[in-house]
């Protein structure tokens, strides 16, 4: 760790301890910069208000005030140097993989209404125990069919929302092609000020409580609302939302049959903001000890996990998607998988390494995809939406994918 790192941090724990949230977020956002700390005199407490953070406590979830990962930002230079087709042009593999039709109507011509997704966004809230959360739900014209239709949770990352994801990865246009649900919850600016999910909060990487529990509420409520598989609903996040999709598939494995990691951390990779900025900056440690302890990896059951990292990631270091990808293959028997690599170049230019690790039935079971020349942002997205990548491989098509290709 650099000493300026080091610095920030002791300044940022002084802040937060004195109850300055805002000057400590300020103090790791410049860290995670690499810029050196800022000089200031001992902040005072702050009185409780409509814009600072009461105790944790304090309510079913109150703001910690955590700005886990807002440096992940629109890739500079990007807009001068990319054309239409270079947006909205996917990779050989994906074009490939996405046109063998799924079952239910999936590949099907559904006419203009593809063409409009947006007007298909129901808005909701879901209310339980641990909170409530908004979302976004869309619904693709083959829900008309009443067919049960499987379901591609989204959790955004921090600062983003619903409508901003939806945008950026385009998941709604394969939703109507492919034929599934598509759900957006939305993090609570109450619970995180930056719209962070907490995924380095222990009360928030557990079954039964927490930011868990309120999106696995809702993933029911939906199931029960909407024509949905309850054995065909899959996770997805990036960053800060890419870690609670890991600790989803870890914690509910019953109700998520596969999990896509993008630019994430393991579950059980952090137990409070220091261990959180600390993997943030070279990995969690290992998950036989300290915080990672806590997600029991022989007890686990395996979960088809597909995960997307950039190399050139100085937000979230590329080597927490390996470690997702590790944490993965330890839930499966040490014989029960052979595996391939493959190397290619997307439509923009981004090269990239594909490892793929099968069962004996040729299903994919762990998906890693390594992007070079990427930084922290939804490899291959568009630049309608927040932190997106248009030049790499598209993560959205090779997710989907990844999630029809389950049995």
């Amino acid at each position: 760790m650099k000493p300026n790192f080091k610095s920030a941090m002791l300044a940022a724990a002084q802040l937060t301890a004195a109850g300055n949230l805002n000057a400590a977020t300020q103090a790791i956002q410049r860290a995670l910069a690499g810029e050196e700390p800022a000089a200031s005199a001992p902040a005072p407490f702050r009185t409780a208000g409509p814009d600072s953070a009461g105790p944790r406590g304090a309510g079913p979830h109150t703001d910690s005030g955590n700005v886990i990962d807002v440096d992940a930002r629109w890739v500079e230079d990007l807009q001068a140097r990319l054309s239409d087709v270079a947006r909205t042009a996917q990779s050989a593999f994906d074009a490939r993989a996405l046109r063998e039709p799924a079952p239910g109507g999936a590949g099907a011509d559904v006419g203009p209404a593809a063409r409009a997704p947006a007007e298909r966004m129901l808005a909701g809230r879901f209310t339980a125990a641990a909170g409530s959360r908004d979302y976004l739900l869309h619904l693709p014209p083959q829900a008309a069919s009443g067919r049960p239709l499987s379901l591609v949770v989204m959790l955004h990352g921090c600062t983003q929302t619903p409508a901003d994801f939806a945008a950026g990865t385009a998941m709604n246009e394969l939703a109507d092609r492919h034929g599934f649900v598509v759900l957006y919850p939305g993090q609570s600016r109450t619970a995180n000020h930056s719209a962070c999910w907490n995924w380095f909060e222990p009360r928030d990487q557990r079954a039964g409580q927490g930011e868990p529990a309120i999106i696995a509420g809702m993933v029911r409520e939906v199931i029960g609302r909407y024509p949905v598989a309850p054995e065909r609903v899959f996770v997805a996040g990036l960053s800060a939302g890419g870690a609670m999709a890991a600790i989803l598939g870890a914690a509910y494995p019953d109700l998520f049959a596969a999990v896509a990691v993008h630019s994430g951390l393991r579950a059980g990779a952090a137990s409070d903001l220091q261990s959180a900025l600390a993997a943030m900056k070279r990995g969690a440690p290992s998950a036989a000890s300290g915080a990672g302890a806590r997600i029991d990896q022989a007890a686990r059951r395996p979960v088809r996990t597909i995960v997307f990292h950039g190399r050139q990631d100085r937000t979230v270091h590329p080597a927490n998607g390996r470690q997702v990808v590790e944490a993965a293959l330890a839930a499966f028997p040490a014989t029960a998988l052979s595996s391939r690599q493959e190397s290619g170049r997307s439509a923009g230019g981004r090269s990239f390494v594909r490892t793929v690790h099968v069962d004996g039935r040729e299903v994919p079971m762990v998906e890693q995809w390594e992007v070079q020349g990427a930084g922290h942002a939804w490899s291959g997205g568009r630049k309608a939406g927040s932190h997106t990548d248009p030049l790499g491989p598209d993560a959205s098509a090779a997710m989907a994918a990844f999630f029809m290709a389950q049995p």
